[in-house]
């Protein structure tokens, strides 16, 4: 964990699009889904965001766990849109950041008609670039990634 008086954490594979996305959030207030502080995702969330498929797939546990969302999940997930936004990684990362938002999509829905609970900040957050995600089933079909996006989408009504 970086102290305030450290240098921000800096790198030629993270986009400003992605480096103003995790400033965005208030991290430290955050519980994890783990009982800590969820200030610990920044540094994971750094390393997917340059590039590491593992760092997606260990936000298991904190963003999300057992088919339930945790309090971290919307703010990871609009990490995770700002990556893809960014322009979709290469193949092992993108198919583990289609993977982390295919589990984020099909959590049990915590909110109501009237309220987005952290389902339905998620749901937002993936719905910003539906465009694209489609675009990427369309232009790869019949592969790993692809059916992730089709889940994504079915999940979330979207589907074509």
């Amino acid at each position: 964990m970086r102290g305030k008086e450290d240098k921000p954490r800096s790198s030629p594979l993270v986009p400003d699009l992605v480096i103003a996305e995790i400033a965005r959030h208030d991290w430290e207030s955050i519980v994890c889904g783990c009982g800590r502080s969820a200030g610990h995702l920044v540094d994971q969330l750094w390393d997917a965001a340059e590039g590491h498929p593992s760092a997606y797939r260990a936000l298991e546990g904190h963003a999300f766990q057992a088919g339930q969302l945790r309090p971290p999940a919307p703010a990871v997930c609009g990490v995770l849109m700002a990556v893809w936004s960014a322009g979709p990684p290469r193949l092992a990362t993108r198919e583990a950041l289609l993977w982390t938002l295919l589990a984020l999509a099909s959590t049990e829905d915590d909110g109501s008609p009237y309220e987005a609970g952290l389902y339905g900040q998620c749901a937002a957050y993936i719905r910003t670039n539906v465009g694209s995600l489609r675009l990427e089933a369309v232009t790869r079909p019949d592969t790993v990634s692809a059916a992730y996006v089709d889940g994504i989408l079915e999940l979330l009504g979207l589907a074509a």
